[in-house]
């Protein structure tokens, strides 16, 4: 078996760990980054076409300038390459007025607008909003691409000088040496980016594994769905049930998916939420989404020398290269952009 020396490996290279590579390999470090599957794979949860892209986060307030970090490394990225990572078409929360749909953007720290009833309605008639609901419009938002951005980051990180070794199953991690069935790469630290496997490598991190179907529908006859009319949103619709998606618009289809996902007759849904909608999905893919406790990433050190990024929750990749940005920050010992106890892996001990 031949041995590698590196400054870092990184075990996993989806989102999380795919914007870690590229951010360390900018600094100058020497870094490798081991994927099991190909780079852009649909085997995880970086997969699906497109992802809802929000800086108005209501899921905690410190994730904005997580987001806002993607948004700018994203652009610069975009600015070297001439590709698009992320649209802002912006994104409609809707919801009853006291819900967390609603506070929550509010909260976040970035402009928002809040909209009436009335104002809902009026700007999106696709929607059967219910009496009394409310939206908040969070304009900087909109799509960002999994798979490309995913490519994006590995072959940034490569142009950089860092080893990628695609296609390969890490066997061990042991100490600082990840091995492989024909290499061992020793490092002086790791970083553990594996998503649904992160439990593998980390056993007793509390993770939750949740196979999620993306669907994609057509609209009926000549109604308007296309982003521009549609743009993303995430829909309180009832207590029982959210929804969130997008318009359609270079080359795929209308975007929508339900939660809780275990619970949800998708197609029911659709027909109540969006009549002008086929209510039956033409395509459906699995997505594997991996839940911590409280809705919050697990971002940070486990050990003097190993640090892991996971627990997406779903929402996990608009914030991946502000992740990858912390990610070489911890690492290396920078202090970080943004707070990040609220990620603290160490907080369910």
């Amino acid at each position: 078996m031949q041995t590698v020396r590196k400054d870092v490996v990184v075990v996993g290279l989806g989102a999380f760990g795919s914007a870690a590579l590229w951010r360390l390999a900018h600094r100058g470090v020497r870094v490798a980054g081991v994927e099991q599957h190909s780079i852009g794979h649909d085997q995880g949860s970086s997969h699906g076409d497109t992802r809802l892209f929000r800086i108005a986060c209501m899921e905690h307030p410190g994730l904005s300038p997580i987001a806002l970090k993607s948004l700018e490394l994203w652009t610069g990225l975009a600015a070297e390459t001439g590709e698009t990572y992320v649209r802002q078409t912006g994104l409609l929360y809707v919801g009853n007025p006291g819900s967390k749909t609603i506070t929550g953007p509010q909260a976040a720290g970035v402009p928002v607008e809040l909209l009436t009833h009335e104002q809902v309605v009026a700007r999106q008639p696709q929607y059967d909003v219910q009496p009394g609901q409310v939206g908040v419009w969070d304009p900087g938002a909109g799509i960002c691409y999994p798979e490309r951005n995913v490519r994006a980051h590995v072959a940034a990180a490569r142009r950089l000088g860092a080893d990628v070794h695609a296609n390969t199953t890490v066997l061990a991690i042991e100490g600082t040496t990840v091995y492989t069935p024909t290499l061992a790469i020793e490092a002086d630290q790791v970083v553990i980016a594996a998503g649904a496997g992160l439990r593998h490598f980390v056993p007793d991190l509390p993770l939750k594994h949740t196979p999620t179907p993306v669907n994609w529908f057509r609209p009926k006859d000549s109604a308007d769905f296309s982003l521009a009319r549609f743009p993303a949103f995430i829909w309180e619709f009832s207590d029982e049930m959210s929804l969130w998606g997008h318009g359609s618009d270079e080359g795929y289809a209308v975007k929508v998916g339900a939660d809780p996902v275990a619970t949800v007759n998708v197609e029911d849904a659709v027909a109540r939420a969006f009549p002008e909608l086929e209510p039956k999905p033409f395509a459906v893919r699995p997505c594997h989404v991996t839940d911590s406790p409280d809705g919050q990433f697990l971002v940070g050190r486990i050990s003097e020398h190993v640090t892991i990024a996971g627990g997406d929750s779903g929402h996990g990749f608009k914030h991946c290269a502000g992740i990858g940005e912390l990610l070489a920050q911890l690492v290396l010992g920078e202090p970080a952009y943004c707070p990040t106890d609220f990620m603290n892996p160490h907080r369910f001990s």
